[in-house]
């Protein structure tokens, strides 16, 4: 059963861990993440971009899916369903085909519609018991089309007070592959927002690429969640660029998708278990 990320993140939030949300991209990310996460005692968040979601047929498919897949697969541990960097049409939709979590990404509209829209969309998910994730100051780097720069920690401070249950800021992190010029993280900003945001769960975009002297710092400034996308699509490539060039899916059936797709299927687990590793959040469930 999928459950709201607000006790996951507020247990985290007190833990001084984060729970990792893996975006999902077709069955073989989402089994992977699964079962990854049960096999480690683990909570976790599966993120659904608005483009994977349209990818993998709407967003009543991926309810289905899931929710089959928890079933099936005897998944005990706490999972979220969430949207992710979703419109405010797009959280709406979500809503209403059963994920247990949105995000609403206000940042490009001026601080005033943000709050008036993320607002309207706290009241409604909140009665049907979804958590809301709010962001402020877009994240850098390509999220479906979305380029955005920093946060202001008291803009921060007005958004986390309206209620939402989680809280994403730039903090000098992108989405994608990390520049060779980055210049990391702006810790500085994080603790003010820290300061001035108080037990709220705080959000990491842009996981893929952070050294993780850096995610363990974040994490003690408050971070709770920390999203990874592009790391698992990398080994996931890698691993499947491997077995095509060494003639493996010319060997007898193994041109199966089954068999294609077993090798990227298991880089995905071991870059998630990596990840909770790092993230502390093994044996939280």
């Amino acid at each position: 059963m999928l459950v709201s990320a607000k006790e996951m993140l507020d247990k985290a939030k007190a833990g001084k861990y984060a729970v990792g949300q893996f975006n999902i991209n077709n069955l073989e990310w989402t089994k992977a993440i699964l079962l990854t996460a049960q096999e480690n005692n683990s909570p976790v968040i599966l993120g659904v971009s608005e483009g994977a979601g349209k990818y993998m047929c709407g967003y009543n498919t991926v309810v289905g899916m899931v929710n089959g897949m928890l079933e099936t697969l005897k998944i005990t541990v706490p999972v979220a369903l969430h949207l992710d960097h979703g419109s405010y049409e797009g959280a709406k939709a979500c809503i209403e085909a059963g994920f247990s979590s949105i995000m609403f990404d206000g940042s490009h509209y001026p601080i005033e519609e943000n709050i008036a829209k993320t607002t309207e969309l706290i009241g409604i998910a909140h009665a049907k018991g979804i958590s809301v994730e709010a962001e402020v100051g877009a994240i850098g780097g390509e999220e479906d089309g979305v380029i955005g720069g920093g946060a202001d920690p008291k803009e921060c401070k007005m958004i986390a007070d309206l209620g939402v249950d989680m809280l994403a800021a730039g903090i000098g992190n992108i989405h994608g592959k990390y520049p060779a010029n980055w210049k990391g993280l702006n810790f500085d900003v994080l603790a003010e927002i820290q300061k001035l945001t108080g037990t709220m769960p705080l959000v990491l975009h842009g996981g893929t690429g952070i050294p993780a002297d850096m995610i363990k710092e974040a994490i003690s400034l408050g971070v709770s969640k920390i999203n990874v996308n592009t790391e698992c699509q990398l080994s996931f490539a890698d691993a499947t660029r491997k077995y095509i060039e060494a003639g493996k899916d010319l060997e007898g059936k193994g041109f199966d998708p089954r068999k294609l797709l077993a090798p990227g299927f298991e880089a995905i687990k071991a870059t998630v278990k990596e990840k909770m590793e790092l993230f502390g959040s093994i044996d939280k469930a």
